[in-house]
């Protein structure tokens, strides 16, 4: 058995970079504050890679299942005699596949942000929060117990806060943006919290091997009714999953997510391919043998939750003209296609299809998501602007990054033999056989995603001939090596032996492409590109006319359903009204005025004995002689 003590550093060498950056940046030129932090993470990049090849390949001897190992374990806090929570590091398929993801990303957005973030008077400012948030994501994949993961759960909320809110000073409307994402999971990490609790004190243990061991404790115990017709450990998952929920940003968790759109485009590039978005379906796949064996009620909650938010994101990218929210719903589109992967997974063997199919999406998805937030972030640099009627015609302006993006295109609209094809038909399998609706829900989200992003390639590249007020020119190469280096992933990671490496049980199987299924989904991703291409190739009045004639349904997509109309109606009109008001009324007149009573009377009596307390040495002595005889002839009295 190898040993990976030393993946230990892959979170510590950026924590490093971030004390070294947040308390001596200042005093560095700018690109030396780049290159430390790019570096940083480049080590841990090469330290992820050698672990995964020596985790998947030189490690481990053919035909044997994959098992976890504590690499690094110490004591933290002793609850009880039974209960003690540790911090350490914890190697299985799924940790080890999510370092090799969040270093890879991350490091792209690291180089990629020396030539993005140039001239920024808060450079090495924002180098420092990069860090944080890759320290807090590697944190958290690398947890041995849930308790350490939700440590580093709330860590990445503070660091993601700090990254949406980039430009507090100068945009106020970053200052909402993340306020509202931390404010929205934290009630979503709320329930994480209330689920964390239930499974502990049910089980006895924090620790995930004893968690999702299949005779562990968690699935030995599930089972009986609770509360409504369903087990503790259901409820306990169930809470846990409205953590995922919040910060993989599904309904109705998602308002944050087009807001934090207002942080630099690497942030968001961060943020939606491969990092904190992720998260919630990470925690569903750490978990899911206690899902899959203990409480498969939770899972159809998973299915349901993320077959909606796929839907409901996919109709709502189809109007939108902010480049960066585009591509922001398609986000929560793909990841609700995660979710819904999990939810409709079984639990080894062929069984676990939806399992692996969900981590092969998470992986493919990273590396295009990733290519496409980048992408945008270089049409953005060369037009100032995020609004796609700004654009049109850059192809000829920006060579390589329209040959990039759309090859990201292409591989999210599910075409052969880029990687999103591979992934997502595993996906339209694992539905396929396990829930025909969920199936015919994701099959029309599949034609929509291709609509809506080559809708927006044509709006960006062809298009109107837009007379720029300046020539358009490449970004530098230090931002377009990135997206070739994405693209190439884009292209090549589908090949993956996913079926092998990243399984419910650790146990590989066979797994080979039903073109039964693929054959429709590639048909009906080429359909809505042929209708995106007639609308939007060349500039036509057509869109316009069909909008018109889909009035009422286009104005809800385009407005996001009023979901946050709805949200602040409640907050403002009924729980800021009805509750808070009443509640501070009650604390100003009642509470406080229960204290300024009691202090009223205290001064009252205060003043009425102050007399007593004169400093007239005579008046002491009239008072004490007075007392005395008062006393003696109370005594001869009394005798």
């Amino acid at each position: 058995m190898a040993d990976f003590t030393y993946t230990l550093l892959i979170p510590l060498i950026p924590f490093f970079t971030f004390l070294l950056l947040g308390l001596a940046g200042h005093k560095m030129k700018p690109i030396m504050a780049g290159l430390i932090g790019t570096s940083g993470l480049g080590a841990s990049a090469i330290l992820a890679y050698s672990a995964a090849i020596s985790y998947f390949w030189t490690g481990h001897s053919a035909g044997t299942p994959y098992t976890s190992i504590k690499a690094f374990e110490i004591p933290w806090l002793h609850l009880t005699d039974k209960l003690t929570i540790h911090l350490g590091v914890l190697i299985d398929p799924i940790s080890v596949m999510m370092l090799v993801v969040i270093t890879t990303v991350s490091l792209m957005v690291h180089i990629y942000s020396i030539g993005y973030m140039k001239g920024d008077t808060g450079f090495s400012r924002f180098f420092s929060f990069l860090s944080l948030f890759s320290f807090s994501m590697l944190g958290l994949v690398l947890a041995t117990n849930i308790f350490q993961m939700y440590i580093f759960w709330e860590l990445v909320g503070v660091s993601s806060f700090l990254l949406i809110g980039y430009y507090y000073y100068e945009k106020p409307s970053a200052v909402a943006a993340s306020k509202k994402a931390f404010i929205v999971t934290r009630f979503a990490d709320l329930g994480f919290l209330i689920g964390i609790l239930m499974l502990s004190f049910n089980t006895g243990t924090f620790d995930f091997q004893t968690l999702t061991d299949p005779h562990g404790p968690a699935i030995a115990q599930a089972g009986g009714a609770a509360f409504m017709g369903l087990s503790l450990l259901t409820w306990s998952l169930i809470f846990i999953f409205v953590g995922g929920a919040g910060k993989s940003a599904m309904f109705p968790f998602h308002i944050w997510l087009p807001d934090a759109m207002e942080g630099p485009t690497p942030v968001s590039a961060l943020i939606h391919a491969a990092t904190m978005v992720v998260a919630g379906v990470y925690l569903v796949a750490r978990l899911f043998p206690v899902f899959a064996l203990g409480a498969p009620d939770a899972l159809y909650v998973v299915a349901w939750i993320g077959g909606f938010s796929s839907l409901f994101a996919a109709v709502i990218a189809c109007t939108q003209t902010d480049i960066k929210r585009v591509l922001a719903f398609s986000t929560m589109s793909q990841i609700g296609y995660m979710m819904l992967a999990l939810g409709v997974s079984g639990y080894g063997g062929e069984e676990g299809l939806g399992f692996m199919a969900s981590n092969f999406h998470l992986f493919t998805h990273a590396m295009f998501k990733a290519l496409l937030f980048l992408g945008a972030g270089a049409v953005i640099h060369a037009v100032h602007s995020n609004e796609i009627g700004d654009m049109g015609n850059l192809r000829k302006f920006l060579p390589v990054t329209h040959i990039t993006f759309l090859i990201a295109c292409l591989t999210i609209a599910g075409i052969p033999p880029f990687s999103g094809f591979f992934s997502k038909d595993e996906i339209l399998v694992a539905a396929f056989h396990s829930n025909k609706l969920l199936f015919a829900i994701e099959y029309l989200v599949a034609g929509l995603t291709a609509f809506y992003m080559f809708r927006l390639y044509y709006g960006i590249f062809w298009g109107k001939n837009t007379h720029y007020h300046h020539t358009p020119h490449e970004a530098p190469k230090v931002m377009t090596i990135p997206l070739m280096i994405l693209a190439f992933g884009s292209v090549f990671a589908g090949f993956l032996p996913f079926h092998d490496l990243v399984t419910s049980d650790g146990k590989g199987f066979e797994s080979a492409i039903d073109w039964f299924v693929a054959i429709p989904s590639v048909l009906i991703g080429v359909v809505g590109i042929v209708i995106a291409t007639i609308l939007y190739k060349k500039e036509s009045a057509m869109p316009d006319r069909i909008a018109g004639s889909l009035k009422y349904l286009h104005r809800w997509a385009h407005r996001k359903f009023y979901i946050d109309e709805v949200y602040l109606f409640v907050t403002r009109k009924i729980i800021f009204r009805y509750i808070s008001v009443p509640i501070a009324w009650f604390d100003r007149h009642i509470v406080d005025g229960t204290m300024n009573g009691i202090a009223g009377m205290t001064v009252y009596a205060a003043y009425a004995v102050k007399g007593l307390q004169s400093g007239k040495l005579h008046q002491y002595a009239f008072v004490f002689v007075s007392g005395a005889v008062i006393l003696v002839l109370i005594f001869v009295y009394l005798v």
